[in-house]
């Protein structure tokens, strides 16, 4: 799971919503925006506005601290509060969502207009017990996910092996070279998802209900509304991106295909066509970096050894943080404030049980932002803390826009932010800070570029993949009886993936054991920020008046390139995204080249390396 970013109290309406969250609303406010007599004016509008804005902006305050404690301090109380908390928030923004449709149509402000756009962007059950079902089904998948375990077959002595949860699966599937076991591990997880396969089907017909109520043809075409444009518009601007980035992917795609051939052998892994999902090194296929031991050429590594580096100079969580923080400074940007060194959690207590997975929280629209965190000095955590920081001074640099625009630009954006912080964490970068002290061999760059390619292009398809089915869901396109076949012709279109074994009946829920279907969380924020990410740092680069390539490319230290990216960074939410995009890129237009720019050395050299594996592989085949 990615990291989580917890954002400010009112631009946590607009993250709750883009998750799928349903805006409860009492049937009393249901018949006050009825009976409402008289026709509304435009003094009329801008006072609502001004009156919703701030009743959600402290209730979402209550509600973030609230989950906060909740996640610190993990009890039952805290829980309930934290329950209550955002029952109160959801009530009240429901409300506001329906009142907010008297006002379409007036000329107000363009403040005004745009900020009842976006408390319109909501589901909305009216009927107590619609809303009630809905709760209880969205929590139910969540819940059985989280406890869901595969529990192998006894042994032929008659032993019962240990139940084994998600964590251990993935384990299973990033080490073992086994291909019977890693079938076994991916098959017995996949399985685990037909629990909850009919509350799906029942939580889509509820969720396309509130979905209409608001004006929209069902749930999908209300998650594309949410960018600026119609929904067949960002569909169809999904499709542009993909095929951008589809040669590269094909690319690494053959490449793949041939090592595992050689890995496993011919039966194993088809001479052209899809890869079995189970032998990719992730329980999704979503990302490939656990194959790089055997999809490295003899004598390429990955690059620097970070991990080691960091444990070395035995750099403890708080020294990690000033790294990051750090190469934000650099750029001209504030330092933390000192409250975030006082408040946040860098390290896993050892009284209590927290909430450890990395989040980025804002809690006051202002300037009291924090991280939870329980940092490691490893790469990854490394990574990870330039990541969150990114969400953080995010939300610094944007703190000054009224309540409703303290978010990015859209979803994507505020993944993208710390990602693209992330591809300047160069070795010509760690030298900077200390952490290197030679440059590295000119020679060995392709495998570090493969090694982020089986992250960041690997990663492309799946992404786009799992919103596309989703779509075809909401819109009726794809009943439940169909919902394997249609993923799976989904996966091996756009990632040539295959499922491990056929499909036995119409009874299985493969798309559920991915945990952001059964949240019912969007995933096209993660495709737009993998774009996002390199198209920002093409231009950053190009801003600091780096010619060299885009790989080798850190804006670290360079402060006109930070004035760029601030002055995108203060605009919020307050603009539709294509004029935040034009303010840092000079376009208005979403653009993977950069993405091709900034793997063209892997691109060639994969490409060299096909033609050579072909003439193996078709050795192999004749013995």
């Amino acid at each position: 799971m990615r990291p989580i970013h917890q954002r400010s109290p009112i631009g946590a309406l607009v993250a709750a919503l883009c998750a799928g969250a349903l805006l409860a609303h009492p049937a009393s406010a249901a018949t006050k925006a009825t009976n409402t007599k008289g026709k509304p004016t435009v003094l009329d509008a801008e006072r609502f506005v001004a009156d919703a804005e701030q009743k959600l902006d402290q209730l979402g305050l209550d509600a973030g601290r609230a989950e906060w404690v909740a996640e610190n301090f993990i009890t039952l109380d805290t829980e309930t509060l934290t329950a209550q908390a955002n029952e109160r928030y959801l009530t009240v923004s429901g409300d506001i969502a329906l009142n907010a449709r008297r006002y379409n149509g007036l000329k107000v402000s363009d403040a005004s207009r745009r900020k009842l756009m976006l408390m319109q962007q909501s589901l909305m059950l009216e009927n107590a017990a619609d809303r009630a079902a809905y709760a209880r089904l969205a929590a139910s998948m969540t819940g059985a996910y989280g406890k869901a375990k595969y529990c192998p077959p006894a042994a032929p002595d008659g032993a019962k092996p240990d139940c084994m949860p998600l964590g251990e699966l993935e384990k299973v599937l990033a080490t073992s070279h086994d291909p019977a076991r890693l079938k076994e591990v991916w098959l017995g997880w996949h399985a685990q998802s037909r629990a909850y396969k009919q509350d799906y089907a029942k939580y889509v017909e509820l969720s396309n209900k509130g979905a209409r109520t608001m004006g929209y043809a069902d749930t999908g075409a209300l998650w594309r509304s949410r960018y600026d444009m119609a929904p067949s518009a960002f569909a169809a601007e999904m499709e542009r991106l993909w095929q951008q980035v589809k040669p590269l992917y094909e690319s690494l795609h053959t490449y793949t295909r041939y090592k595992l051939r050689q890995a496993y052998g011919p039966d194993a892994v088809p001479a052209d066509g899809p890869i079995p999902a189970h032998l990719l090194g992730n329980m999704w296929a979503q990302s490939w970096d656990n194959l790089y031991p055997i999809l490295k050429p003899q004598g390429l590594e990955k690059g620097a050894d970070l991990t080691a580096l960091l444990e070395e100079r035995k750099a403890s969580a708080v020294e990690m943080t000033r790294y990051a923080e750090g190469f934000y400074t650099s750029l001209g940007m504030q330092k933390l404030p000192a409250t975030f060194w006082e408040r946040s959690l860098l390290t896993k207590p050892r009284d209590r049980e927290v909430v450890c997975h990395a989040s980025a929280w804002d809690l006051d629209g202002q300037d009291d932002v924090r991280v939870k965190m329980c940092i490691t000095p490893t790469a990854e955590d490394f990574r990870t803390i330039h990541h969150e920081l990114g969400h953080l001074y995010y939300d610094l640099a944007y703190s000054g826009q009224p309540p409703m625009f303290k978010n990015g630009a859209n979803d994507g954006f505020h993944e993208a932010i710390g990602d693209t912080v992330a591809l300047s964490i160069t070795p010509a970068y760690l030298k900077k800070i200390g952490l290197m002290k030679t440059d590295p061999d000119p020679q060995q760059e392709i495998g570090p570029l493969l090694y982020t390619a089986l992250q960041k292009v690997a990663f492309l398809p799946f992404a786009y993949k799992v919103d596309k089915w989703r779509w075809e869901v909401y819109d009726g396109k794809v009943k439940p009886a169909d919902y394997d076949k249609a993923w799976w012709a989904l996966t091996e279109q756009y990632q040539g993936v295959s499922r491990p074994a056929p499909i036995a009946d119409d009874a299985g829920f493969d798309a559920g054991a991915k945990y952001h279907v059964a949240s019912d969380t969007p995933y096209a924020r993660y495709f737009l920020a993998h774009v996002l990410q390199f198209q920002f740092h093409r231009a950053l680069c190009k801003e600091a008046g780096d010619t060299g390539p885009l790989y080798r490319c850190s804006i670290y230290g360079n402060k006109k390139a930070g004035a760029k990216f601030q002055q995108m960074l203060a605009m919020g939410t307050s603009k539709p995204w294509p004029e935040a995009l034009k303010a840092i890129t000079g376009s208005d237009k979403m653009d993977a080249t950069a993405m091709l720019d900034y793997f063209a050395p892997l691109k060639a050299w994969l490409d060299a390396q096909n033609k050579q594996l072909a003439i193996e592989d078709a050795k192999l085949t004749k013995r």
